[in-house]
């Protein structure tokens, strides 16, 4: 394959997409520190895989880092204490995208400070400069990646150390950075780019050994200026990482959308087709930035950078956040919601679902939390199609959404699957375009479920 360096000129762009209001309200916030008051709730299933199961006791004295929760098993990752305190009884939480699962409660304690001030400071302002990343071996890496319990940042949650495991059957040549960060409002990603480039760096590093890929290109939207020179100062002398700026065309971030803008190849059609089947590993800034302080500083995930934003919250801003976090404090440590506040999501207003209440936890993959108010809300009442095929122009996977919504609505599942249902990435294009207003990517994605409990039941007979 052609391992040429990406030539200056005009931004990477794919076909298709939707051009959505960025509204990047918080982009030159700095990140702050979240102190936590109350107790925090570690989920035992924050990961695509098998989901862990409690390894400590109730009324148990925890430090931050300390393993609560694993599971033997090959596709999964171990959870851990985000603060120092004392478990409490295993209780069940509702997470994010709505599923309910078990999850251990832990309380901070009147002599213990929760997370030291230190943290913050290292976390971001910790130098790199001692960091060797050629020094580890490509399994202790994944090793190590492993036992910090990393996911996929962006939202995916796929374990970190499975994507980057060497594979002699699909060699990986190059390992593409994700810091586009096309959802509108959310800036997490592009403030952890300009306020810690160093470690993103030596986290790219470290994946490059570990899945053997020759080049790191970093991929960054043009609507974030200040993160591109960031970047570019931490890759400059670094052989083989450049960065590629990228058209602000939603959604950018999406795999499917960032290799062929950037490198020109096709990932063949989900789901069975992967990154890998054309020699390329994805990661996302913010999953780099904790490759590096798993490996280099043996520190597990269990914080991460959450923007939270809309007209609906007081004071918008980024947050470093312990894992477990509720969803209430975190937005009352922004000052509360407005009176204008409606509704709430858990991410953005393209992907992001409205939650049921504020007592949800933050989990690894939750990169943002964005308070609509009324005036950001469209108040849609669905229409019939009109057949103009404007989902299907606007389709970044090139599929036939009103198709599948329709067989969805008829329950018709086996014929949804026929039009490639589960290959649809839930982007919310073809929702954004429709002048009837149909909730295209909700059926799409109501319809993924049920097949995929339909084929549980077929299995289980």
């Amino acid at each position: 394959m052609n391992l040429a360096p990406v030539m200056p000129g005009p931004p990477r762009r794919f076909k298709r997409g939707v051009h959505p209001p960025h509204r990047k309200y918080t982009a030159a916030d700095p990140i702050q520190r979240y102190v936590p008051k109350n107790e925090v709730l570690i989920p035992m299933a924050q990961h695509i895989g098998v989901a862990c199961s409690p390894v400590v006791k109730p009324r148990q004295d925890v430090k931050i880092g300390d393993v609560v929760g694993d599971v033997d098993a090959f596709v999964a990752a171990p959870v851990h204490a985000s603060i120092n305190g004392k478990t409490g009884a295993g209780t069940v939480c509702l997470l994010p995208a709505g599923r309910r699962v078990p999850a251990i409660p832990i309380k901070p304690v009147d002599d213990v400070e929760p997370v030291p001030e230190s943290f913050f400071e290292e976390y971001l302002r910790g130098s790199w400069d001692d960091a060797e990343p050629d020094q580890y071996d490509p399994e202790e890496i994944c090793q190590r990646i492993r036992s910090a319990g990393l996911v996929g940042l962006g939202g995916a949650t796929f374990p970190t150390y499975v994507k980057l495991k060497r594979n002699p059957e699909r060699p990986v040549d190059t390992v593409l950075l994700n810091g586009a960060e096309c959802e509108p409002y959310l800036t997490a990603d592009h403030r952890l780019m300009v306020e810690s480039p160093d470690a993103i760096i030596v986290g790219l590093q470290l994946a490059m050994r570990s899945s053997g890929a020759e080049r790191g290109i970093i991929c960054i939207e043009n609507n974030k200026p200040d993160a591109i020179d960031s970047m570019r100062k931490a890759a400059a002398g670094r052989p083989g990482i450049e960065v590629a700026v990228c058209q602000s065309t939603y959604p950018m971030g999406g795999e499917r959308q960032l290799i062929p803008a950037v490198l020109g190849r096709t990932v063949p059609s989900a789901p069975k087709g992967l990154p890998l089947d054309v020699g390329v590993v994805v990661v996302n800034v913010a999953t780099a930035h904790s490759i590096a302080r798993a490996v280099v500083r043996g520190q597990p995930l269990t914080h991460r950078v959450v923007c939270v934003t809309g007209h609906g919250v007081s004071r918008p801003g980024n947050w470093l956040v312990p894992i477990g976090t509720s969803f209430e404090d975190l937005i009352e440590a922004c000052g509360g919601v407005t009176d204008e506040a409606v509704k709430v999501l858990a991410g953005g207003p393209m992907m992001g679902p409205a939650i049921p209440h504020l007592k949800v936890p933050v989990v690894k993959g939750t990169g943002g939390i964005t308070v609509m108010a009324d005036d950001e809300t469209a108040h849609r009442r669905e229409g019939p199609c009109i057949r103009c095929g404007r989902c299907i122009d606007y389709c970044p996977l090139y599929l036939s959404p009103t198709k599948i919504a329709h067989a969805v609505k008829h329950r018709d599942y086996e014929l949804a699957n026929e039009y490639d249902m589960n290959a649809c990435c839930e982007c919310g294009c073809c929702a954004y375009v429709c002048p009837a207003e149909i909730p295209l990517a909700q059926y799409i994605r109501a319809g993924k479920v049920r097949w995929r409990m339909i084929q549980t039941q077929r299995k289980n007979g």
